[in-house]
């Protein structure tokens, strides 16, 4: 079906309800309904009304969290419309995300994700350990569509704000411990309050440990385990009553054992959690963080506020691509990375008018090496380089009231990006190389790639919105707008397999439009649902394949592309002791263009050379990590017992259609459509001061891949492995608050 067609099809059906919610609206309200509190965001950098920000927005309390016994921020995907979260393929702690399909599966340094991560308005350029354990948490919100006017930053598929609790005006310690499946074992205490009238601390700190879900059979180590140890501190100071400022800091330090996946090719272990992977345990991730953020409310209109932060990480670790005690396709890996950011904002308010206008810049440097070791060839590829980044931007984005009802917004965001990029591809003769400990491994030729270039991107990203109050309790929006995301250098780029490698690869934009309706009906029932249609250009798509005795990879912007879906959201307080929620999203999603480096020949008549060249394969082509619909509904029913304690009953259900891992099918790592089944119960004493939980995940213990390697062959072991996402677990948690 045409794309128009398809979306003026979307666009009708989203009127259509429009009209049906608006004469609702004006039907008497239920008798005894309760009135839900408003949800406060700072999606547009500013305190608003869920209801008034014409963004389509999910915005999840610590309460509600809590509910749900959610352990991090990839059980979000579970409950938010068009939203794609996992531990990436071969890792414990990052985070791979992608919203209405745009998103980046590849964490290797120098490579950008397409989903903008913000830990109190501190963007996180790189996604090792950026599976955040949910503690210390106030909120978490989830913008969808691309945010290229105030989170301009590779915000091409949206953002994920993990907004912290700030320190209240009375003293408080509180601490947890959970006992649970696979003797799991996690203890989080945290301190907070003033010292003075104006000064206040806080400190967080957290340990995880699990065993493993699976064994390495091959070593006897836990497999799929977790060894996590996290904190935070910060300390707030409010001189005047129109300054304050925050200094933050955060660290994670994950020593869990390297996952391996699980092989899908014969030999099979029985338990898709077991490997028999020889290529070492030994892995750890490292990362930390400093902010300050200051804020002076220079009058009744005017407030100025600045962001600065400082970031690193270090990754040290390996994967064994063939499930096998042989050094067959092994990968061991190390990361570097730092960053630093400054952001200067101005936040106005008149009568009838609001906005925020700033400026950004980040310096950045991504760095890393490892080994593509072919044991049945007894010769090894090391690949290491850096990508440094230079980064700056002006933004604003203001709203004005036209009339009581109507509001037009209009923003902008101006960036300047300067990248230089460092590759260096050697081939050697032995098991690893010597930058992996193999002194005596003999240098192969002369190097594969060697080479330093430096490229610079500039985009401009607007975005209009128009919204209209139908109701006191009715809003009704539309927008378009644009996100970009750089362009780079492939660090696994080999230029004697595709010389066009030290030439980089372009930025990648998206245009999409949004049609939205949010509100209140009767009283007791909220919801928001969109439609959009979204023009994907130039995307960057990375190719991975065994070529003789290795594995290249070609990164180009293939083409174009089609997005458009619609997505919905509820909450339905059926009674003063039960509340409803429920989301539902479809996402068609397609290639109208997907050029394909065919690097061995004429393979296709349309390809004559026999040096390669780019073959038009949209139609053998579909989107990753996309599944067409997604959905889930749950209920929290309140028990309120006599002394003043509550029981707070949380089941839910999610559904997961059918999603590919790459843009090629892959039979054996595709995953099919699945249910999960959660519940949670929680009780509060009376005081709020004791807190009992017992939450299951993943009751019918579903197996579902959420990532995987794709290397066929007999060079490579035919090296075609899955990783599982966690089975059946059950967890106890006692908590106090004094």
């Amino acid at each position: 079906m045409n794309r128009y067609v398809k979306t003026a099809l979307l666009a009708g059906a989203a009127w259509s309800a429009l009209s049906t919610f608006a004469m609702a609206q004006d039907a008497a309200p239920q008798e005894g309904a309760s009135s839900l509190d408003d949800v406060v965001v700072t999606a547009r950098r500013r305190e608003e009304s869920l209801q008034d920000v014409p963004v389509a927005v999910t915005a999840v309390s610590a309460e509600t969290l809590a509910n749900r016994g959610s352990a991090d921020i990839t059980e979000l995907a579970r409950s938010t419309p068009s939203l794609t979260l996992n531990s990436a393929r071969g890792s414990n702690s990052t985070l791979i995300s992608f919203i209405r399909g745009v998103g980046q599966q590849d964490p290797l340094w120098g490579f950008d994700p397409g989903v903008g991560l913000y830990i109190d308005d501190v963007y996180v350029a790189r996604p090792q350990a950026a599976v955040l354990d949910i503690f210390d948490v106030e909120r978490i919100e989830v913008l969808r569509g691309p945010q290229g006017t105030l989170y301009g930053r590779n915000t091409i598929g949206g953002a994920i704000k993990y907004v912290t609790r700030r320190i209240g005006d009375e003293p408080l310690i509180s601490m947890r411990g959970s006992y649970g499946s696979y003797d799991q074992f996690d203890a989080v205490a945290s301190i907070a309050g003033p010292v003075t009238e104006n000064f206040g601390v806080s400190a967080s700190v957290a340990r995880y440990l699990r065993d493993g879900f699976g064994t390495n059979r091959n070593t006897g180590t836990e497999h799929y385990n977790k060894d996590v140890t996290a904190a935070r501190i910060s300390a707030e100071w409010t001189p005047t009553d129109s300054l304050f400022f925050r200094l933050a800091a955060d660290y994670v330090k994950d020593g869990s054992n390297a996952r391996h996946g699980h092989r899908e090719f014969t030999p099979i272990p029985a338990n898709e959690y077991d490997t028999f992977a020889g290529a070492g345990d030994k892995n750890e991730v490292e990362t930390r963080g400093i902010s300050l953020t200051g804020e002076w409310e220079a009058n009744d209109w005017l407030t100025l506020k600045s962001i600065t932060a400082y970031r690193d990480g270090t990754t040290r670790g390996n994967i064994d691509f063939d499930n096998q005690a042989a050094p067959i396709l092994d990968i061991p890996a190390e990361y570097d990375d730092d960053q630093f950011s400054q952001e200067f904002q101005a936040l106005m308010e008149g009568d009838r008018w609001s906005g925020v206008a700033g400026v950004f810049f980040l310096d950045a440097t991504a760095s890393g090496a490892f080994d593509t070791v072919v044991g049945l060839a007894n010769l090894t590829t090391l690949t290491s380089g850096s990508v440094d980044t230079k980064s700056w931007s002006a933004f604003g984005d203001f709203s004005y009231d036209l009339t009581e009802q109507l509001s037009v917004s209009v923003g902008g965001r101006f960036t300047h990006d300067e990248k230089t990029g460092t590759v260096f591809r050697q081939q050697y003769l032995g098991i690893r190389s010597p930058h992996f400990g193999n002194a005596a491994a003999v240098p192969l030729g002369v190097p594969r790639t060697n080479y330093t270039d430096t490229k610079e991107f500039e985009e401009f990203t607007p975005r209009v919105s128009v919204s209209y109050e139908m109701t006191q309790d009715l809003t009704a929006y539309a927008s378009w707008g644009r996100g970009f995301k750089s362009g780079g250098f492939d660090m696994r780029g080999d230029a004697v397999l595709y010389p066009n490698t030290v030439n980089g690869y372009e930025p990648e934009t998206v245009e999409t439009i949004e049609l939205g309706l949010k509100g209140r009906l009767f009283d007791n029932f909220t919801f928001a649902t969109a439609v959009f249609d979204s023009s994907y250009e130039d995307q960057q798509i990375t190719t991975q394949y065994p070529a003789g005795a290795t594995v290249a990879s070609v990164v180009d912007n293939v083409g174009s592309s089609s997005i458009r879906g619609w997505e919905f959201e509820g909450q339905f307080r059926v009674t003063d002791n039960l509340v409803l929620h429920g989301m539902l999203s479809y996402i068609d999603a397609e290639f109208d263009e997907f050029l394909a480096y065919i690097p061995t020949g004429p393979l296709n008549t349309t390809c004559p050379t026999l040096v390669g060249c780019f073959v038009d394969v949209s139609a053998q082509r579909d989107f990753q990590n996309t599944p067409e619909w997604t959905g889930s509904i749950s209920g929290t029913y309140t028990h309120n017992f006599s002394d003043g304690s509550h029981l707070n009953f949380t089941p839910s259900a999610a559904y997961r259609g059918a999603y590919q891992q790459f843009e090629t099918a892959a039979p054996l790592l595709d995953q099919e459509s699945y249910w999960m089944y959660d519940a949670s119960a929680v009780w509060t004493s009376a005081s709020d001061r004791w807190t009992v939980a017992l939450n299951g995940k993943n009751l019918s213990d579903e197996r579902y891949k959420t990532g995987g390697y794709n290397f066929p062959g007999a060079i490579t072991g035919n090296s075609i492995i899955a990783f599982y996402g966690a089975p059946r677990t059950y967890t106890f948690t006692v908590g106090v608050k004094f």
